[in-house]
């Protein structure tokens, strides 16, 4: 049986268009794997989508079958208030053509940030007309997309890979929206300098993978649920909400760690069912 949802569907849309009115608030809600959808004064901004069965159909007859633990929380199509959609790298679970089509086809004027580096890989993906043509960056760049800024941070999934001229490939990013800053990691391991990028920052709202790194898994790793807890200390931020977990049986954690592993080091932290809104204030 899959694990429910806290809330899907026409309940989550209509929670979402109820969060407009407390408009100088940020809000997100989780909507599984890495996928989280921001809210603040009307403006939406989703990261790294899955919302479809893709993997699953795809690696059904493999020996690595995608066996998924959770239910889908909205057909993607019908998140028709979206301005600004990432992907992180160019992983199925990042980059997924049966989210992000019946996204673009529910958003006409959604713009599409990625790292700069695997745009030929996403146009061949993706198949976008011209009023999505992705926006690119790279780590240390910064740019401004409909009022709100995306500060590239490189990301170690396992390696900090480049390309010929010298781009990540795997990226997160800090998002300002207002007068917040919220980090996405996309999916990184811990890595010399991560501390020195994201501390100036003072995020708010970190959103840290806790799958770990496991070899035998045969995909790329990710932190594991005490590097998180200990990176969201390091960094200063405010909260911490995990990530990349209960979607495949076969690459996953238990969030019940995590909170130890928060409560030892004394990290903020809040554990999100699928679904679920989360709002805070200055």
């Amino acid at each position: 049986m899959l694990k429910p949802a806290f809330q899907k569907d026409d309940t989550l849309l209509a929670d979402i268009e109820a969060a407009r009115h407390q408009p100088e608030k940020l809000h997100f809600w989780w909507l599984g794997q890495s996928g989280f959808l921001l809210q603040y004064n009307g403006k939406h901004v989703l990261f790294d989508p899955y919302l479809s069965d893709s993997l699953s159909e795809k690696y059904a007859t493999t020996d690595k079958p995608h066996v998924r633990l959770s239910e889908r929380v909205i057909f993607p199509g019908h998140l028709g208030m979206v301005d600004i959609v990432t992907s992180s790298h160019n992983h199925t679970d990042h980059l997924d053509y049966h989210t992000l089509s019946p996204l673009f086809a529910a958003n006409w004027d959604m713009k599409f940030v990625i790292p700069e580096a695997n745009r030929a890989f996403v146009l061949d993906r993706m198949n976008l007309d011209f009023r999505h043509q992705p926006i690119g960056l790279t780590d240390g760049q910064t740019v401004e997309v409909d009022s709100v800024t995306f500060h590239g941070v490189p990301a170690a999934h396992n390696e900090i890979e480049r390309d010929a001229e010298g781009r990540s490939k795997f990226m997160g990013f800090v998002v300002e929206i207002g007068p917040y800053r919220v980090y996405h990691s996309g999916d990184t391991l811990w890595y010399d300098g991560i501390i020195d990028i994201l501390r100036p920052f003072a995020v708010d709202v970190a959103f840290l993978p806790i799958n770990g790194n496991k070899p035998e898994r045969r995909v790329a790793g990710n932190l594991d649920v005490d590097e998180a807890a200990r990176l969201g200390v390091a960094i200063g931020a405010k909260l911490v909400i995990p990530h990349h977990y209960d979607m495949f049986a076969f690459n996953t954690a238990d969030p019940a760690d995590f909170v130890r592993a928060c409560e030892e080091h004394g990290t903020p932290y809040r554990v999100m069912q699928l679904g679920e809104h989360i709002s805070v204030s200055r």
